[in-house]
């Protein structure tokens, strides 16, 4: 019996040895393969560096390999060297040294897009239109906006001269200015839409979003505001404890608003609205569209999963994976995703499966077959693994090949910056429109100008040239292709008068801004946004917006 016990004993013990020799064997295999694949990236680096035909840049070469390395992981996990580390911050916290102003490029001009109200370019009277071309002393005439960007930044306090050229001025304009702590609002807008419905447009989740949502929701309940609306329409996400902060004002507190999961486990956390809530009884709707994500999709999916409000507009993007930043050496860092998160309903909404890749490295949208369905606390139907579905869906309009035209071409924002020095006052943002004699006039100025364009039915008959010539087919039906071209071939003056609905509501939005700033857009676009039209709708019909909370 004790001889058996024994053999018992060292079976035990061997098994265990083998065990432990086992779980030390294979990390070690693992840092061997890590060690001697950089030991074998060290050497061809060496290699390229020495023999390659022509001079390499090391941080230029090494760079890009980091970033294809990464992007074969996902597109959210970055390498951040020390030169970008100043606009990750900027991201992130929406805080920066500059003017407070958006610039771009507009037909090879490098040129003020958006003065932000409040700050040193606005100011000092920069506007929209006017032509940079020298920041202190250097030229920019053929500089990217990016790299004049990083020229118009700079510690707060420090001076700087802008020279730039303006419309109906011959003589450059020279201004002086100090650079201020700019920190850019979360928050673009927030008004009355329609009696007792108040408007909060939220574009970004940086620093203080919570604060923000909360100081509009305040604000429009003095003005009367009983309903809202939250547009979170093309807010690509941020921080996560802001998502938090936005989602608790309408929920009350303790109520789980998002938790997340990852390989590390000790950094699984569950996060609880912890203040108390603002109003968990107005009624709300949500506005989200295919480019909201990530911060935008958790909000929007604690109100749906609490049945706290009715969510309109398109299928968000589906972005449920949480990243964080890791410190490297000299000053750079790693954002890295490290977790998915979960919404109180227990989905996950994360639309593209990056951990299993197609054999040419493609990835692909989680089938239908593996979605789960889950319940909200009404008991509605509500899927993981593709983004938030709206409660009711608006379908997405798309530019007409003539709109697309204008506003590539800049030639929207050409007439706009005309019509406002030719116009020194025009109605307010919300009322403005442009009669049919100034819509003609925008006709007439369009005569001499270049915006040619190619509809998605005629290049789609061009591909069928291409293809019955390549086939063979092409003289058996040339007659009735021909026939066909005829019958769809554009007419640029049909079109504008076709269109003009469209054309005329952008050509409003981008007059509007030159008086009104962002404000200006906003408002003015109220009119024709069928998303808001559906808010309105359903929040004016409280038996509808009931039925839909509980699924009816």
């Amino acid at each position: 019996m004790v001889k058996q016990k024994n053999k018992i004993s060292l079976l035990l013990i061997f098994a265990l040895a083998i065990g432990a020799l086992w779980a030390f064997n294979n990390p070690s295999e693992k840092y061997f393969e890590i060690t001697k694949n950089l030991d074998i990236f060290a050497t061809l680096y060496k290699e390229v560096n020495t023999y390659y035909v022509d001079e390499v840049d090391p941080n230029q070469l090494i760079k890009t390999g980091i970033n294809a390395m990464l992007r074969s992981l996902d597109p959210y996990t970055n390498y951040i060297p020390e030169d970008d580390i100043e606009d990750y911050r900027t991201m992130t916290t929406g805080q920066y040294g500059g003017i407070g102003a958006l610039i771009g490029t507009r037909n090879g001009k490098n040129m003020i897009i958006m003065p932000y109200e409040g700050f040193p370019a606005h100011e000092s009277g920069l506007k929209i239109g006017d032509e940079i071309v020298q920041v202190d002393d250097v030229r920019v005439k053929d500089k990217a906006y990016s790299d004049i960007s990083k020229l118009l930044r700079g510690q707060a306090n420090s001076s700087l001269r802008i020279l730039v050229k303006r419309y109906g001025t011959p003589e450059l304009i020279e201004i002086q200015m100090n650079r201020e702590k700019i920190t850019i609002n979360n928050v673009q807008y927030f008004g009355l839409v329609d009696e007792g419905i108040g408007y909060i447009k939220l574009s970004d989740f940086t620093t203080n979003a919570g604060k923000e949502v909360k100081k509009a929701v305040g604000a429009l309940k003095e003005q009367g505001a009983t309903n809202f609306i939250l547009d979170l329409r093309g807010n690509p996400g941020g921080l996560l404890n802001e998502a938090v902060n936005v989602s608790n004002i309408f929920i009350p507190k303790g109520s789980e608003v998002v938790s997340t999961k990852g390989k590390m486990t000790d950094w699984n956390k569950t996060y609880k609205a912890l203040n108390p809530t603002v109003d968990s009884e107005m009624p709300l709707v949500v506005l989200v569209s295919s480019s909201s994500a990530s911060a935008s999709e958790i909000v929007a999916g604690v109100v749906q999963d609490y049945d706290r409000g009715v969510l309109v507009g398109q299928k968000t993007f589906g972005k449920g994976l949480v990243q964080a930043t890791r410190p490297l050496t000299y000053n750079s860092q790693l954002k890295i995703t490290t977790a998915k998160y979960y919404i109180p309903s227990g989905r996950c909404i994360q639309a593209i499966d990056y951990s299993h890749r197609n054999d040419d490295g493609s990835v692909g949208k989680v089938p239908d077959s593996l979605k789960v369905t889950f319940k909200t606390r009404n008991g509605r139907k509500v899927y993981d693994g593709g983004g938030v579905d709206p409660d009711i869906g608006i379908k997405l309009e798309y530019l007409t090949p003539i709109v697309m035209s204008l506003i590539s071409k800049g030639l929207f924002f050409d007439y706009a910056t005309e019509y406002y020095y030719h116009h020194s006052t025009i109605a307010s943002s919300g009322d403005f429109m442009l009669t049919d004699a100034e819509y003609h006039e925008f006709i007439d100025w369009l005569a001499d100008k270049d915006y040619d364009y190619t509809t998605r039915v005629e290049s789609s008959i061009d591909d069928l040239i291409k293809q019955a010539k390549k086939e063979q087919y092409y003289e058996d039906i040339d007659q009735q292709i021909q026939s066909l071209k005829a019958k769809v071939m554009h007419n640029k003056d049909s079109d504008l008068q076709k269109f003009k609905d469209d054309i005329k509501q952008i050509l409003e939005e981008e007059i509007s801004s030159r008086y009104y700033l962002r404000k200006g857009v906003i408002e003015t676009s109220f009119r024709s946004d069928e998303s808001i039209a559906a808010a309105i709708e359903v929040l004016k019909d409280s038996n509808r917006y009931r039925q839909i909370l509980q699924g009816n």
